[in-house]
């Protein structure tokens, strides 16, 4: 099993190139499922989960083909000859399950496998399967897995959501782009992801108003058909590497970043001395005078990402003076903590809250990585630290950030990949 080692104390220098945004090309990929005609993606990173959802829409019958030789334009679409979403495949993936609407809409049945658990928290599809039951399917559940039906088209409706979900709000958007008559969707989901699927949907000929907003409104129509679409830079990339730049006092400039999709993220990394200033063609990242304590707590977009967390953590454990994070998203997602203290950091958990006490230095030390961004997050630590980091179970990374120990090296940082 892969592993990364890390030895700090040198500051970055360089560029990194942010890549296509992973939680919005999953669901862009399961949207090509919406036409037999092709949607033709753009700026595709090369990640697990991307080969994931290929290897699901594939089962499915759709094609799902490259386009030159990078593998960063995917052509998808065909006829639907599967219904099923396997176990074997939901459970590597939790947007598997944004299969489900698609299913319904073009071919009125799905049978898809429940995602499961996860190590960051339950993530229960209630609200999917409710949302679509208004939109006239029916569902048992038989064996693990949720069966549903259609009896001829969706039908349009208003759904309020009893609080925000990205997931949800992208299962509905894209079911009801097909349904007969207008479909409302309050408390809608406000994530730049979501504001990319709807663009792409409206490119393939769905009518949608509200985009951004927390009020979407669908009329919906009888086909789509296909289009071209260019995915967003990663804001979660850029946010990571923006840490990367601050902990080891290093300058980096992000290309392709963009300072308008970072929400609160620019501001609270701003609060803790972290220079982010907007150039042609990207943000130029470095540390300011010292790094500060902050506080931060997770919220719905444009509120600070859960995503950003583990990595805004690893940030304030060298920051002087004390932090406080809040976790109001996933209610599991401190298991990094541990393994930061290893390190020397000095954090403690109290419910809901971790209080940082920053220090001057972290100690290299093995640790283990324990999801996806926990991670990035030892990689943080591991280029501020002294002495050598080594991050095990680093196939979590892999899930969501290309090509990372080359992106950091290539901007000094003393990092290798070593294998099992």
């Amino acid at each position: 099993m892969d592993r990364i080692r890390i030895r700090g104390g040198r500051p970055l220098s360089g560029e990194i190139q942010i890549g296509g945004a992973k939680n919005a090309a999953l669901p862009l990929m399961a949207a090509g499922m919406l036409t037999d005609e092709r949607l033709v993606l753009s700026n595709v990173a090369k990640l697990a989960d991307i080969q994931t959802m290929t290897a699901l829409l594939t089962q499915h019958g759709i094609a799902v083909d490259p386009v030159g030789n990078d593998g960063r334009v995917l052509s998808i679409g065909g006829s639907i000859s599967n219904t099923e979403a396997p176990y074997d495949i939901v459970r590597k993936m939790r947007a598997s399950v944004l299969v489900l609407g698609p299913l319904l809409a073009r071919v009125g049945e799905a049978r898809v496998s429940l995602p499961g658990g996860c190590s960051i928290g339950t993530r229960p599809v209630d609200l999917h399967l409710k949302g679509l039951e208004q939109l006239g399917a029916t569902f048992e559940l038989d064996g693990g897995y949720i069966d549903g039906r259609v009896s001829g088209r969706l039908r349009g409706a208003k759904i309020v959501f009893p609080f925000v979900s990205v997931g949800a709000t992208e299962q509905l958007m894209m079911a009801a782009a097909l349904a007969d008559g207008q479909t409302i969707l309050a408390n809608a989901a406000r994530e730049p992801e979501i504001a990319d699927l709807a663009h792409c949907l409206v490119a393939m000929g769905a009518r949608i108003t509200g985009i951004g907003t927390d009020q979407l409104v669908i009329e919906g129509v009888e086909r789509l058909h296909g289009a071209s679409h260019a995915i967003i830079p990663d804001r979660i990339e850029t946010g990571s590497y923006a840490c990367a730049a601050a902990i080891s006092g290093g300058s980096v400039f992000l290309r392709d970043a963009r300072l308008e999709h970072l929400g609160a993220t620019v501001r609270i990394l701003r609060e803790a001395g972290v220079d982010i200033v907007e150039e042609p063609g990207g943000l130029m990242v470095k540390r300011l005078n010292g790094l500060h304590g902050a506080d931060a707590m997770t919220e719905p977009y444009p509120g600070f990402p859960t995503d950003m967390q583990a990595q805004f953590m690893a940030l304030m454990s060298v920051a002087e003076g004390a932090s406080m994070v809040t976790e109001t998203i996933f209610e599991n997602r401190f298991m990094h903590v541990p393994e930061l203290n290893r390190m020397g950091a000095r954090i403690n958990v109290h419910g809901a809250s971790a209080i940082v006490r920053g220090v001057p230095s972290l100690k290299g030390a093995p640790v283990m990585a324990t999801d996806l961004r926990a991670s990035l997050s030892l990689i943080l630590a591991g280029l501020g630290a002294k002495g050598e980091t080594i991050v095990n179970r680093v196939y979590h990374l892999d899930r969501g950030y290309e090509a990372v120990e080359r992106k950091l090296a290539a901007c000094g940082a003393d990092i290798e990949r070593i294998g099992g």
